[in-house]
């Protein structure tokens, strides 16, 4: 059995930061302590200076495949998230076919077997009339069912009231859900191209995916699980509104009992505003729309304040080409993954969030929050999934940029850390400059 003694590394874990040595024996982090001695054979890593976390859960991707695999992919996207630090990912139903049942979920994970650098789980997707799928679905196969209250590709909008009420009522697992109002961005929309016609550009994206159709889809959800008693997890907060509909506190109360209704935020909600769609243009826009320099600073506020639980990727690449197309042709989303953690870490830096903070909400909460199993802690008998980060600066370059559509949003952005080494399942996958070995990422497994 392999093994792998890091030395003088500055641990971040559950809140408290100490320094100690960490053995990987295998798969597993088989000791911590202040001071272990070397075994004969064992490869040993210096980590002086340098912070050794968890590697981060994130909870929400668009790896694209199968169907939309000229954006990206399994293999590719997965070597851009360990060379980001993350070592577990959950993806997104929305990809061609859809994921409507359990075969066609059973599917994508057959897909992602030996090719996934990171360990892997896939949610299962709501529509107007797969209900009873949902209701037949194996709580342990899926890390949730991801609801669309809002604008969706395909067959995956739910806005049927009668099968919404339903599936918050059955679901047999979370609901995690995409909160905007249909209708008022559609009769905006139309009124903005009426407006500018041509001069339509990304810079209006915020005004058409507006605030208030934030506000109503999130306020919808919430009234939704409160009425079913439903475990509701709403993705990526973009406004400073819609942080009054959830309950400030720890994930996990005193007494051991857990949040019912949870919120989330993404990394580039807390790292661009309005002001960088002049520069950005296109390359900014996603859904929900990045917003103001208020509603920023509010959702860094609120992940500070355990107001907002969880932080995530909602990596979504698109093609360099796609991107350049006009605003209405134009895709949402962006590819996040590779420089995620650091960009979090910026945010440390700012004095706006402690490392701590970052890992309970990159790593800890989404374990807790799905009942991952043995991951996202540095505890003995854990499955040695690690990220070493070191406080060097660092400038994005897009020669560096792993992800198949090969470019990033932070270009030219310089941050102050930068990944150092990932490991997954014991098994280092990246050394600083390059991933090494092969894919050794594992289905995630669900406690419940």
């Amino acid at each position: 059995m392999s093994s792998t003694l890091i030395t003088h590394a500055r641990l971040v874990n559950e809140g408290q930061i100490f320094q100690a040595d960490l053995r990987i024996e295998g798969q597993r982090i088989a000791a911590i302590a202040p001071s272990l001695s070397p075994l004969p054979g064992e490869t040993v890593i210096d980590a002086s200076g340098k912070w050794l976390m968890p590697g981060m859960i994130d909870d929400q991707v668009h790896f694209r495949e199968p169907g939309l695999t000229h954006k990206g992919d399994i293999a590719s996207e997965s070597a851009a998230l360990v060379a980001g630090g993350l070592t577990s990912f959950m993806d997104m139903p929305n990809t061609n076919p859809p994921t409507l049942d359990s075969t066609i979920l059973e599917a994508k994970y057959a897909l992602a077997e030996g090719r996934a650098w990171g360990n892997y789980g896939f949610y299962h997707g709501a529509s107007n009339d797969n209900l009873e799928a949902i209701r037949a679905l194996d709580p342990k196969k899926a890390p949730g069912v991801k609801v669309f209250m809002g604008a969706s590709t395909g067959n995956m909008l739910v806005d049927n009231p009668e099968t919404l009420d339903a599936i918050f009522r059955d679901c047999p697992t979370p609901i995690i859900t995409h909160c905007e109002d249909t209708p008022m961005i559609n009769a905006l929309a139309a009124q903005y191209e009426e407006k500018y016609g041509d001069a339509l550009s990304a810079e209006q994206h915020p005004d058409i995916r507006s605030r208030a159709a934030c506000l109503k889809s999130s306020e919808l959800a919430v009234s939704l699980a409160k009425k079913h008693g439903t475990r509701l997890h709403v993705l990526h907060i973009s406004t400073a509104d819609e942080l009054k509909l959830f309950e400030q506190g720890p994930l996990i109360r005193a007494d051991g009992s857990r949040k019912q209704i949870t919120a989330e935020t993404c990394v580039h909600f807390l790292h661009f505003a309005r002001p960088d769609y002049a520069e950005k243009g296109n390359l900014i826009k996603c859904n929900p729309a990045i917003k103001d320099v208020a509603d920023r600073e509010a959702i860094t506020a609120a992940l500070a304040n355990d107001v907002i639980d969880v932080l995530a990727t909602d990596h979504a690449p698109h093609t360099w080409e796609e991107k350049q197309k006009p605003y209405a042709q134009a895709p949402s989303g962006l590819p996040l993954v590779q420089y995620a953690l650091v960009a979090a870490l910026e945010r440390v830096h700012e004095g706006k969030l402690t490392r701590e903070q970052v890992v309970q909400k990159f790593a800890h909460a989404p374990a807790q929050l799905f009942d991952v199993s043995q991951r996202g802690f540095l505890r003995e008998g854990y499955f040695a999934d690690l990220v070493l980060v070191e406080d060097v600066p660092f400038t994005v370059k897009r020669e560096d940029v792993l992800s198949k559509c090969g470019w990033s949003p932070f270009e030219g952005t310089t941050f102050g850390s930068r990944v150092a080494a990932t490991w997954v399942n014991g098994q280092q996958v990246w050394d600083g400059e390059k991933l090494l070995g092969e894919p050794a990422g594992l289905r995630l497994e669900f406690d419940r």
